[in-house]
């Protein structure tokens, strides 16, 4: 089957230009959809011989939107399209090993594969973020920015949900499952992700679009037999918001109850001694996990507040 690729990105800069570069002899056709960059980003996505798509920033930007404008340029592709960030190098062989597969699981809508940080050693974020990468292969739930998919399947939902300002891909994949088909994650190098962390607020950010998304994700399925997402948005609320406000208003009883706020490193011991990797990362993983247990719980009561005030969320972005 072709493959068409779909990039989205904003001021990516020489990432753009690598991330367009690596998709050059898998893609048939290869589309970038811009979101308003001022870095020269249109120009250099021209030159690589890319179809440029221009988002009317007029209109609040989402990926998603991003994302379902690529789709609409490809109205007349009905092969696969390879989904990217501009931020992201496709590795060597990804396309010819998701495709094969593809062509031998029609019931299959969208594979991933692993996505790995290009220098996790240059902070404890980027170092976070790629262990969050590490997921095992086989049968999945949902898939990230990165994926292979069927195009055809991407049209019968009507594509991604441009209403959310994160977590697209898992509600598309949610979606997809419900329309019968499957999503797999498989043993292979997919890309190479530059996520670029290198202060606390950035991660800060990011960890609390996190939490919104798992609250808009939780609300939004709330119906449904998945449970998608609540038990994130109900950890977020409970350890980032309830626990807190709870120690305090005990406290101003008794100066004992202030020993209720031992549950979080006892909490990071438990989740230490269960980490996927052993050692340092083990303990980064599991301090962090806790610590965004606090942003995650204001990106929830963000999506919350916005929603009984009938407000747009506006998208969190942390580069």
């Amino acid at each position: 089957m072709t493959v068409a690729a779909i990039v989205i990105g904003r001021n990516e800069g020489a990432r753009l230009v690598a991330c367009l570069a690596s998709l050059r002899e898998a893609c048939a056709r290869i589309v970038y959809v811009d979101s308003g960059s001022t870095d020269g980003s249109i120009a250099a996505a021209q030159e690589a011989g890319a179809e440029v798509v221009s988002l009317d920033m007029g209109q609040p930007f989402t990926a998603a939107r991003a994302r379902n404008a690529g789709l609409e340029r490809l109205a007349d592709h009905e092969g696969l399209v390879q989904l990217i960030d501009g931020d992201c190098v496709l590795q060597p062989g990804w396309v010819e090993t998701a495709t094969r597969f593809l062509d031998t699981h029609p019931e299959t809508a969208i594979v991933c594969g692993r996505r790995r940080e290009q220098r996790p050693e240059a902070s404890p974020y980027n170092r976070l973020i790629d262990i969050e990468w590490d997921t095992p292969p086989g049968p999945g739930t949902d898939c990230g920015g990165d994926a292979l998919a069927r195009v055809s399947a991407l049209r019968a939902l009507g594509g991604f949900n441009p209403a959310l300002i994160a977590g697209e891909e898992p509600d598309l994949c949610l979606r997809l499952r419900r329309a019968g088909w499957s999503v797999m994650r498989l043993d292979a190098e997919m890309t190479l992700h530059d996520a670029d962390i290198h202060r606390f607020g950035q991660w800060w950010t990011r960890a609390r679009r996190a939490g919104h998304a798992f609250a808009e994700g939780a609300y939004l399925h709330r119906a449904g037999p998945e449970r998608h997402w609540r038990r994130e948005a109900r950890r977020a609320l409970v350890w980032g918001a309830l626990l807190p406000l709870t120690i305090l208003a005990l406290a101003l009883a008794t100066p004992w109850a202030l020993l209720l706020a031992l549950a979080y490193p006892l909490q990071v011991l438990r989740l230490a001694a269960r980490a996927p990797r052993p050692g340092a990362e083990g303990w980064l993983l599991a301090l962090f996990t806790m610590l965004g247990k606090f942003p995650e719980a204001l990106g929830a009561l963000r999506f919350h507040s916005n929603r009984l005030r009938r407000r747009r969320g506006k998208i969190m972005e942390y580069k």
